[in-house]
């Protein structure tokens, strides 16, 4: 069974301070005597559930259309860190993340904040510390996320940033880890394929082994 841990999109979804914010505005409507319904969508790329590419923080660097699909797609590890105001080096050592993880999602009481605050941004967010980002890069994993609008706390710097997208390091912000649990389980996430551009909102959804059919599990893939 496929958990989708993205955000809905919509007037209701809190948004990051200065952001334009999301609006869905109609272009032609049957209800109005229109033949089809057509929609305009209007928001930040930083929007709910994103995938950050280089460019974000750094000029002349990759930009989302270019990121590689076999680090989007593939096995990932859910840690839960449990109510801390941040994720240091010590607590992602304590979540016993398994050596050689390529993608981590990181599980915090972010994922309440979707219900428990719909449409306020909560700036106590939990997020990492810079030297956590340097623990991310050490151990080469590939893409991390979070469950909230950052994983750069709110009022840093964009060190955090910096460190793992200097690295080729995939950031994916905005998710909903609500009904995940710790453990391993294959990912999709995939961005919107916008050229040129420093991010993109994404879908992503993933899949505990036990929902896995036994063919994909025999391949060592999950």
């Amino acid at each position: 069974m496929w958990i989708d841990v993205s955000v809905p999109l919509n007037e209701r979804l809190p948004i990051w301070p200065g952001s334009p914010g999301f609006e869905l505005s109609p272009l032609r409507s049957i209800a109005c005597g229109d033949t089809d319904n057509v929609t305009r969508l209007t928001c930040d790329l930083h929007t709910g559930t994103h995938i950050d590419a280089p460019k974000h923080v750094l000029d002349n660097a990759p930009c989302i259309d270019s990121l590689d699909l076999d680090v989007l797609i593939g096995r990932a590890y859910v840690a839960e860190i449990d109510n801390q105001d941040c994720i240091t080096p010590a607590l992602l050592d304590a979540s016993t993340v398994p050596a050689g993880t390529r993608r981590l999602l990181l599980k915090t009481s972010n994922s309440d904040l979707w219900t428990k605050s719909p449409g306020r941004f909560d700036s106590s967010y939990c997020a990492l510390t810079s030297d956590a980002a340097l623990w991310v890069v050490d151990r080469g994993i590939r893409l991390i996320g979070i469950d909230y609008l950052s994983l750069q706390r709110y009022g840093d710097g964009p060190e955090t940033h910096r460190i793992l997208l200097k690295a080729g390091v995939i950031v994916v912000e905005g998710l909903d880890l609500s009904r995940a649990h710790s453990g391993p389980c294959e990912m999709i996430c995939l961005p919107l394929k916008l050229e040129g551009i420093e991010a993109a909102p994404a879908r992503v959804v993933i899949r505990y082994p036990q929902d896995s059919p036994p063919q994909l599990q025999q391949t060592g893939l999950l």
